[in-house]
């Protein structure tokens, strides 16, 4: 293993465990969006604060990770991506903040209508954010990204690959936080909310499914670099995601919904893998590759170094809080204060319940 080669693996590696954490974290707002009004969309609201507020600020990281590694590690291609696709990567850190921001402000809204205000902005921030995410993934997988940078800024990424990929964020961000938040109303006694979260992840699994069957009808000839990537080395582990999505919308149907958090994760990072895996050696389809594009030796090493400290120090950390925000413990608190403060007091003061 070349030491390019192991730093775009640390690299890609980042951008599964941000599809997967971030995804769901950003799915959160599309069943925020979606909830209805004031009064029946109440409990699964409150059960979203609960369920991301521990966790939205770490996941995020992962982000940050993914751009100083690719900044510095692969810095013309990291140039040439910014310079080209700076329309849809504006657009997703605007979505970012505000959805950040407003995920704060919304809880301690005094007024129903500021409480609506910041909900909107959340909710349509955590759509819009992952749809331009996608975009630009998208336009680097289907070589619309030259290696001098300073790419048509339009034509880039409002091309089908993009688009359909941008789609598929969306959705496959739904699917999954649908999925978790299924089994944290179901661990947490709340029966009908766990029921209705349910049906709402069976449909949009079910839809998810079939925009990635549509659009491999476009992608077949708008990316033939990333299709005949797809079609030979990376189809054992897309076959591995299709079986995760089905299994988990099986679970999902069956109500087996710890185990279907697994399948969902699986299929999730299975699916980035399979991209990962389907566009090497490519950084830039059709222009850079990981060699190419590789920073200096000393640098690399440095950043494999830098990695290395992380995993030991920040790993256990970010395992613990997860594992803190399963545990018994966590969960009685958090019902507890459901039925209090956020269940009585923050929704339904602004209801007239």
């Amino acid at each position: 293993m070349t030491v390019e080669f192991a730093v775009a693996f640390a690299l890609f590696a980042g951008v599964i465990c941000y599809a997967v954490l971030g995804g769901a974290d950003f799915g959160s707002g599309f069943h925020d969006l979606t909830a209805g009004g004031s009064r029946r969309g109440a409990p699964l609201r409150t059960l979203i604060d609960h369920s991301i507020g521990p966790v939205w600020e770490a996941n995020h990281v992962w982000l940050i990770y993914v751009l100083v590694m690719w900044w510095t590690g692969f810095p013309q291609s990291f140039a040439a991506a910014m310079t080209t696709l700076y329309v849809p990567l504006v657009l997703a850190l605007v979505g970012i903040v505000l959805r950040g921001a407003s995920f704060a402000f919304r809880k301690y809204s005094e007024t129903l209508w500021q409480a609506r205000l910041f909900g909107i902005v959340f909710a349509t921030s955590s759509v819009l954010a992952p749809f331009f995410l996608g975009t630009i993934a998208g336009a680097l997988a289907s070589g619309r990204v030259p290696e001098g940078g300073n790419g048509d800024p339009w034509t880039s990424w409002l091309a089908p690959t993009p688009l359909f990929t941008g789609a598929i964020s969306v959705g496959t961000c739904a699917f999954l936080a649908g999925t978790f938040l299924t089994a944290d109303a179901a661990r947490r006694g709340q029966a009908s909310l766990a029921a209705r979260l349910r049906v709402r992840s069976l449909v949009v699994g079910a839809a998810t499914g079939a925009v990635v069957f549509a659009a491999l009808i476009p992608i077949e000839h708008d990316a033939p670099t990333l299709w005949d990537g797809l079609m030979s080395r990376a189809a054992p582990i897309m076959a591995l995601s299709a079986l995760g999505g089905i299994g988990t919308l099986v679970l999902l149907w069956t109500g087996r919904f710890g185990p279907a958090r697994l399948t969902a994760v699986v299929a999730v990072a299975a699916v980035m893998a399979g991209w990962g895996v389907g566009q090497y050696p490519w950084v830039l389809v059709d222009q850079v590759s990981i060699a190419e594009a590789a920073g200096a030796r000393t640098t690399m090493q440095g950043l494999l170094v830098a990695v290395a400290i992380a995993a030991v120090i920040v790993g256990p950390a970010l395992a613990y809080l997860f594992y803190l925000t399963q545990s018994p413990r966590w969960n009685d608190a958090a019902q507890g204060d459901m039925s209090t403060s956020a269940g009585s007091t923050h929704w339904s003061r602004r209801v007239g319940g």
